[in-house]
């Protein structure tokens, strides 16, 4: 984020509710490099805090290919982003997780048009602990037992470690609940059983991390796109207990050994058009596969940027 910022980036922190997307507040600068800001389009990207890295740099990119295209970007998590999609409010949602069924209906019955889901590529849910933590491995059994309602393990010292510095309570720290990676966490490790109350949620995913990073007990979890080698420590991790364990990573995500890998997702209403069709077929190709591989994510092979 920092690297980003620091290029100059010009994107908006709030979505534009209650209006067409084509009715964007201007940013201060909007339409430079020749184009009028009568002239300028803008396309309103809301959604998962896990995608707002590469968002934004998808953003960033794109300005250099369509200077008359302006595309803001907002977090507040998937749920945030697809509650916008079903009012009508923005032109893309972001999502970590897929929309459910009973949100799908709604936003057909307040647009009369069906989202459309795109795959625009993959990421591992990392396990992550403070880089002093001797834990290299855990399984999601395991997992379960110290995030999900009526886990019992509340201690390094349960899982036979010990932490430097001598402490043992676990620091759970987690997501708020409109997250998408919530979402994915809570179904795919806590099979849809609910959280242990008394975990430090988070609003975003770069905030799991920086706790993690200067907490020696806590555990959290996050895309591994926010790792930060060398303060946290990204485990392996088993489906069960006693099984091989497998590292996060492009290649185990991809091809699904990593046991939370996950797909990421944009949504439109109904198949995209004019420039905010352009904009995705863009994301899709060689050039915006490049941005997700950048930003420490997994592109799509070739065969499956389907647009």
């Amino acid at each position: 984020m920092n690297q980003l910022a620091a290029r100059g980036i010009r994107f908006a922190v709030t979505a534009i509710w209650g209006g067409a997307a084509a009715t964007c507040l201007l940013l201060s600068g909007c339409g430079g490099g020749g184009t009028d800001e009568a002239d300028t389009v803008c396309i309103q990207n809301k959604g998962s805090d896990t995608m707002v890295n590469v968002a934004q740099a998808w953003a960033e990119e794109y300005r250099a290919v369509a200077p008359e295209v302006d595309v803001e970007i907002s977090g507040g998590g998937s749920g945030v982003g697809i509650a916008a999609l079903i009012k009508g409010a923005i032109d893309i949602a972001n999502a970590s997780r897929n929309m459910k069924p009973e949100e799908i209906e709604q936003a057909k019955r307040n647009t009369g048009k069906e989202p459309r889901e795109f795959i625009v590529g993959h990421d591992a849910l990392a396990i992550y602990v403070h880089r002093d933590n001797p834990l290299n491995e855990i399984s999601i059994d395991q997992l379960a037992d110290i995030f999900g309602e009526g886990g019992k393990t509340t201690k390094w010292s349960e899982l036979g470690v010990s932490i430097p510095g001598g402490q043992d309570e676990i620091v759970r720290v987690s997501r708020q609940s409109s997250s998408g990676t919530y979402e994915f966490f809570r179904e795919h490790v806590l099979n849809k059983e609910d959280f242990k109350l008394g975990s430090r949620d988070m609003n975003g995913s770069k905030e799991v991390v920086e706790l993690v990073a200067g907490t020696p007990g806590a555990i959290g979890y996050s895309g591994m796109g926010y790792n930060v080698p060398g303060k946290v420590k990204m485990l392996k991790v088993a489906t069960r207990k006693g099984e091989p364990a497998v590292e996060p990573s492009v290649a185990s995500a991809l091809d699904k050994r990593y046991p939370v890998a996950r797909s990421l997702l944009l949504y439109t209403l109904g198949e995209p058009s004019g420039e905010t069709k352009a904009y995705i077929d863009w994301i899709l190709s060689d050039a915006g596969q490049k941005v997700v591989e950048e930003s420490g994510y997994v592109p799509l092979p070739a065969d499956m940027r389907h647009k």
